[in-house]
């Protein structure tokens, strides 16, 4: 992938006096990109591989060569072509060529949580960074891992590819404690335990499903 170094722009939590002139919405081969896909016919992937100096970081903040990539509507095209592995490992895959990049975390970040309806019934949706919201449920299950050290919680929601090795954003603290706060009002609320009795896991449910919020 040909790329011009990408400049701190809007998104980077720079002030706007600090944003350098405006240029150019970024590399070359953008066209190919846009159109990205997958072969989809059996034919063998002849596209080479590369390594991106390109990062994620855990704050879901986009690194090009150690500097942040600013411009929001680049990000987003590269999140498009955003793919992981049966081994774990993140690539960025176009028509073209695929390249391998590093996630310090998840891809993405939950920043806003949004609930229609009440109990059982309801609907938990969340908004990441770059503005994609998606609604818990079946296809969008939410996990939290427990930190085997320091027994610190890092929650996530599913966001696309298959369950278990897709993409997926971790909730950001003020998210979390908020969806923790349903969990402790609802308490119990889990199948088969009477709503408000204390005698289930915390949880939340979303779209008909329950989803734990401690450790099993």
């Amino acid at each position: 992938m040909t790329e011009s170094k990408p400049d701190a722009g809007p998104g980077t939590g720079q002030d706007a006096a600090d944003k350098p002139a405006t240029a150019p919405e970024g590399p070359a081969d953008l066209a190919g990109l846009r159109a990205a896909r997958g072969t989809g016919d059996g034919a063998p992937d002849t596209r080479p591989d590369e390594g991106y100096d390109i990062r994620i970081a855990r704050d879901g903040t986009w690194f090009y060569h150690g500097s942040p990539i600013g411009r929001l509507p680049l990000v987003k095209l590269f999140s498009t072509v955003l793919r992981r592995d049966d081994a774990g490992d993140y690539w960025l895959i176009t028509p073209a060529e695929r390249g391998r990049i590093r996630v310090d975390d998840a891809p993405f970040v939950a920043v806003e949580m949004r609930r229609e309806g009440e109990g059982r019934g309801q609907a938990l949706s969340f908004r990441t960074n770059l503005d994609h919201w998606v609604t818990a449920g079946a296809e969008h299950p939410i996990r939290v891992a427990i930190d085997p050290a320091t027994g610190e919680p890092s929650p996530y929601i599913h966001v696309r590819g298959d369950i278990g090795r897709g993409l997926e954003a971790r909730l950001n603290r003020p998210v979390f404690y908020e969806l923790a706060d349903m969990a402790l009002a609802a308490e119990g609320a889990a199948e088969g335990a009477e709503e408000g009795t204390g005698g289930g896991p915390a949880g939340v449910w979303s779209q008909g499903v329950f989803f734990r919020l401690e450790a099993a």
